[in-house]
């Protein structure tokens, strides 16, 4: 049925639609005329867009944007081209991941308006890593290939021809739409591109004047970033741009897949707001290079990129450093005092007082900008107007004047003890601030007295886009492990971030008492990283990679060294002098990212070369070959034999924290299953979940999940009656309430319930606390789990403990409020710096043989070198656990396990101080051969009978042969008895030689 339609209508929508087609016509005509040719090139597929795009451009006067296609894939829409229109339209889109974005501008206004039009074609079509890893699809057609290698060779004839097929299939891959379709001279530039990223640590930029684009005017930029932030980035990149006030005429953004995580290429066509091109080493190239590459650092949630540069008060590179000045006074103020120096009260410090954050930044720029001339005069004077301006800080408001000021305070300390930083190298993904720990007598005892009294030789401050976090070391030569904390929530994060210091502080004083057998001193790397409103593991994992890769890369800006001064140029450095550190894996360090921070310690020169890395392929993995746990097992042997039970033959109870995947936990109880026939393991507590067995753990299906799975993997129906298991990642939602999963074995069988999180959280907590055991092994869980204020829970009703000997495989699990309450009630508490200090050992031996060996010869012979290794490791576990034993009898029980623990740390540290000193001091006695066999001594037999590697220890660095002559002698001394033991012999020797 036709609807009818007067005569006049219908006259007048005939008129209208000839109108409208010739109005078409017009717009087609002028679309011809100002867009650039490659617009059509791309476009050509999109016949139905272009005819709409033709059709409706009159419209724009009214409706600003023109939506011309939008599916799941593909969005293209046509707007004006206003201030700020381009970042308008990709924030509607950041919660989806952009695999490709064309920018075309129009080179005239369109007609009847004053704007400029610009297309933007969006697709949404990112491959799964893993996908492109396979190398899953038809090949890359030959035609395809020989198009893109002419062009290759015509553009880049440096480009190294034996990597073009490699690439162009990743390319391929990816997008194959995008090759097929687009110019070869395009393709070829886009994997030129990715190569130069490749080559310079995945941050790129080249700013490009070619002939061809003499016409328009336009300079052609490239951009590379290797694994870009998830969030923002894109919309974030286009804004440096418009703050630089340069237009972007055209733009062709490709975000494709390495097969491990993902890589931004892009291409910009700019032109100046007043016409002009950007000359590749003008000032105002390096700016935009500056800005661009700061984007990996500054995120568009802080406040100083809101609320500083936002308002023009700030540029980018500048609310960047505000942001690192914000944590760093969070974390120095609030571990102490969490309450007042909260991180949005600091960050409302820095905000709303802008003339003094700009003071402080100008402050740091005096101190550290190579660019300065006469530094000391520059900063002197800066300092004495921030310091004024500190000082007579006072707006009428008593307490949060104080607060303020305070805040202030910490920055001035922060600025004038940093020693170096990077943070005039360009090309950085993280900052870093090496720092005199001077800088915490300046914060004075309401800041530092919960900190161990004992002050550290280095603390280096690191901060990035979604983390924070502190390498403390105390001593010259130091080693320990790098720990990321995962932060899910803000509330984490915050809460992680408030006792960073405090909690990085700890663990590197207890790595400096467990590491006193050893050459290296003791020290830890702890960072946050902020994980929160990320959509799934590998999205998480892609953040975890950015931080830890920007944080190492920035370690080695500060401590590549040359004559014993930062060899880049662009870092000032106050300090002046080489400093061995080496790091290891710790928390959420996986195997590939330990892999790469040792490929890259030796391609940029860091002193230590692999060595910087501990638990690498071309190394001893801690996992494997259960190094750590060695010396736990070694110390419970010792600890229960004290009490009568022979641990190969009797039989006892265990109970645990740390999974049976875990390292520690993991291999402790590998070493008990398999040396213990009458162990049994009754409670198993790790981040999955909770078992729990009356009668002990099957020994068969444990041995099954063993260092392959998490707990949440042992089969319910292998439990003895009476035994459970609680699930923490097996939820639902019950109308408001969060539910957990629980497995309770009876006689009949499984039954499988449904708890509140109530009842979870109180009985997943109290386990630790309430079953029973002859030993207790925590070898996993977070630190402080048993402080100075739930130690009474871990006695029963009738005041015997819940396990009368614990054996600290975790560090910091048990505060030391804690353990003087414990031992006081008879509980034998067998430190973290005593019982897991194996786990550094094997490190140490690892970068020594790394210094000694190359890669093929450590291949070769690694098997017999790891059993040298081992056999150190349990003579050295022994050694100090059958003397504190000793020494706990010889003061009839009045002295503390942990307290003897702590002595025989301090004493050998003590002796290490000064030997080292003594050895620097008189390098030559290295050399003689008394020292020389202390020297050889202290390394495992394989160097010793092997005479290639006998002879390289003289050629080791001096500073390292010092401290392991000092290292070999402390422990000497301490654990065969002290200098007083040979006290007479000495003696007489002495009076011998007076005749």
């Amino acid at each position: 049925m036709t609807t009818p339609v007067s005569d006049r209508l219908d006259r007048r929508l005939r008129r209208a639609l000839r109108d409208h087609s010739r109005a078409a016509q017009a717009s087609w005509q002028w679309l011809r005329e100002a867009m650039h040719p490659y617009f059509f090139l791309t476009m050509a597929r999109e016949r139905a867009v272009l005819t709409s795009l033709a059709a409706e451009l009159p419209s724009l006067a009214r409706c600003q944007q023109l939506v011309l296609a939008s599916s799941d894939r593909t969005r293209i829409v046509a707007q004006q081209n206003l201030p700020g229109s381009v970042y308008q339209a990709l924030k509607g889109l950041e919660e989806r991941e952009i695999s490709y974005l064309e920018l075309t501008r129009s080179q005239a206004p369109v007609p009847g308006l004053s704007h400029e039009l610009e297309v933007l074609r969006f697709q949404f079509d990112r491959k799964p890593h893993d996908r492109v890893a396979r190398g899953d699809g038809d090949p890359v057609p030959a035609s395809v290939r020989r198009a893109v290698g002419r062009a290759m060779r015509a553009l880049y004839p440096a480009y190294d021809p034996r990597t073009l097929g490699p690439a162009l299939a990743l390319l391929w891959r990816n997008d194959e739409e995008y090759v097929r379709h687009s110019a070869p001279e395009r393709v070829a530039r886009a994997l030129w591109l990715y190569q130069q990223g490749q080559r310079h640590e995945g941050l790129f930029l080249e700013v490009e004047n070619p002939d061809s684009l003499d016409r328009h005017g336009e300079t052609r930029v490239l951009f590379a970033v290797g694994n870009p932030p998830q969030i923002d980035f894109l919309a974030q990149s286009l804004e440096v741009f418009h703050r630089l006030q340069l237009g972007i005429s055209r733009a062709y953004c490709l975000t494709i897949s390495t097969g491990v995580h993902p890589y931004f290429l892009g291409t910009f066509y700019v032109r100046t707001r007043d016409g002009r091109r950007v000359e590749r080493d003008s000032a105002l190239s390096a700016r935009l290079k500056a800005e661009l590459y700061n984007t990996q650092i500054l995120s568009t949630a802080s406040p100083a990129y809101r609320e500083l540069m936002g308002q023009g008060i700030l540029g980018g590179e500048d609310a960047s450093l505000t942001d690192a000045f914000i944590a760093f006074a969070h974390t120095n103020l609030a571990h102490a005092q969490p309450d007042r120096y909260d991180l949005e009260e600091v960050k409302r410090a820095f905000t709303a007082h802008p003339e003094i954050t700009l003071q402080l930044v100008e402050l740091f720029r005096a101190r550290f900008d190579p660019a300065v001339g006469d530094r000391p005069t520059a900063f002197g004077g800066a300092l004495a107007a921030a310091q004024g301006a500190v000082d007579g800080y006072n707006t009428g408001h008593r307490y949060l004047d104080e607060v303020r000021r305070t805040i202030f305070c910490c920055t001035l300390a922060f600025v004038r003890h940093t020693l170096k930083t990077n943070f005039f190298v360009p090309e950085k993904h993280a900052l870093a601030f090496r720092l005199d720990p001077a800088y915490l007598a300046d914060l004075g005892p309401d800041f530092t007295a919960d900190l161990p009294p004992e002050r550290p030789f280095r603390v280096t401050f690191f901060f990035g886009r979604h983390g924070v976090g502190y390498h403390v070391g105390f001593s010259d030569i130091a080693r320990g492990g790098w720990r990321t904390v995962l932060c899910p929530t803000r509330d984490d994060f915050v809460t992680n971030t408030n006792a960073l210091l405090r909690e990085v502080f700890v663990l590197a004083h207890t790595q400096h008492l467990k590491n006193k057998d050893i050459y290296e001193g003791g020290s830890k790397l702890v960072v946050a990283l902020d994980t929160g409103g990320l959509p799934s593991a590998e999205a998480v994992r892609q953040r975890l990679y950015k931080l830890q890769y920007g944080f190492a890369n920035a370690f080695l800006d500060l401590f590549v060294t040359a004559g014993g001064r930062a060899r880049d140029p662009r870092v000032v450095d106050y300090y002046g002098e080489d400093e061995p550190i080496e790091l290891g894996p710790d928390e959420n360090m996986h195997d590939s990212m330990i892999e790469l921070i040792a490929r890259q310690a030796v391609r940029r020169g860091y002193l230590l070369g692999i060595g910087i890395m501990s638990s690498k392929e071309v190394g001893i993995n801690h996992k494997q070959y259960g190094v750590t746990s060695t010396g736990v097992v070694k110390f419970a042997e010792v600890a229960l034999a004290e009490r009568g039970i022979d641990l190969a033959r009797d039989p006892f109870t265990v109970k645990f924290t740390g999974g049976p995947n875990g390292d520690v936990a993991g291999n402790a109880m590998r070493l008990l299953l398999e040396r213990c026939p009458g162990v049994r393991v009754g409670l198993i507590v790790d981040g999955t979940g909770a078992l729990f067995d009356p009668e002990g753990a099957d020994r068969e299906e444990l041995g099954r999940i063993l260092l392959k799975e998490d707990l949440e993997a042992f089969d319910p129906a292998r439990l003895h009656p009476g035994g459970f298991l609680l699930y923490r990642n097996r939820r639902r939602q019950d109308g408001l309430r969060e539910l957990y999963g629980r497995a309770e074995r009876t006689a009949d069988g499984v039954v499988e319930r449904w708890v509140t999180a109530d009842e979870f959280h109180r009985e997943f907590g109290g386990l630790p606390f309430a079953v029973p055991a002859d030993l207790f092994l925590p070898c996993g869980g977070r630190p402080e789990t048993i402080d100075g204020k739930n130690w009474p829970a871990y006695f029963r009703e009738d005041g015997a403990p819940s396990a009368p000997v614990i054996v600290e495989g975790a560090n910091s699990f048990v505060t030391p409020a804690a353990r003087a309450e414990l031992q006081k009630r008879g509980v034998v508490v067998l430190r973290d710096a005593s019982a897991n200090k194996c786990g550094v050992i094997s490190s140490s031996y690892e970068i020594i043989a790394n210094l000694l060996m190359t890669e093929r010869e450590f291949r070769a012979h690694k098997e017999e070198y790891v059993a040298d290794v081992l056999a150190i490791l349990e003579r050295r576990a022994e050694d100090e656990a059958r003397l504190i034993f000793r020494r706990h009898r010889e003061g009839q029980g009045r002295l503390p396990f942990t307290a003897i623990s702590d002595a025989l740390s301090g004493e050998i540290n003590a002796h290490y101080a000064r030997l080292f000193e003594f050895f620097q001091s008189r390098p030559a006695l290295a050399g003689e051969p008394a020292f020389r066999r202390v020297l050889l001594d202290h390394l495992p037999r394989f160097v010793r009978d092997h005479r290639r590697y006998r002879l390289r220890v003289k050629d080791l660095p001096a500073k390292i042969q010092h401290a392991m002559l000092a290292a070999e002698l402390a422990t000497r001394i301490v654990y065969r008895g002290g200098w007083d033991a040979d006290f007479e012999s000495r003696l007489r020797g002495f009076v011998a030689g007076q005749g």
